[in-house]
């Protein structure tokens, strides 16, 4: 059975940085950042404010598809960001009270 996979961006609560991460439980990753255990650059710019997110169908695709959102400039990710977050609230409760994801 192959492992899903979740992209998801972090920022620090004024959002002037932006993270890019990769990871199989998005609940766990998120907990982890909140808490500071996230990787060096999330711990260093307070980065635990989850913005955006998406659900891919293997771990593979997932480690594709955050090598191809680093590439973008920051305004690309802003746009992604704001067509489904426009107030860059933080949705990490609606990750960790959500049965369906991992």
């Amino acid at each position: 059975m192959k492992q899903k996979g979740y992209i998801y961006f972090t920022t620090n609560k004024n959002n002037t940085v932006l993270y890019v991460g990769v990871t199989n439980s998005i609940k766990r990753r998120i907990t982890e950042h909140s808490e500071g255990r996230g990787s060096v650059f999330t711990s260093k710019y307070k980065c635990s404010k989850l913005i955006y997110f998406e659900a891919l169908p293997t771990i593979e695709q997932a480690i594709a598809r955050e090598k191809q959102l680093k590439h973008f400039k920051r305004e690309w990710k802003n746009q992604l960001v704001e067509a489904i977050n426009p107030e860059w609230k933080d949705l990490s409760g609606y990750i960790i009270d959500d049965p369906d994801l991992i």
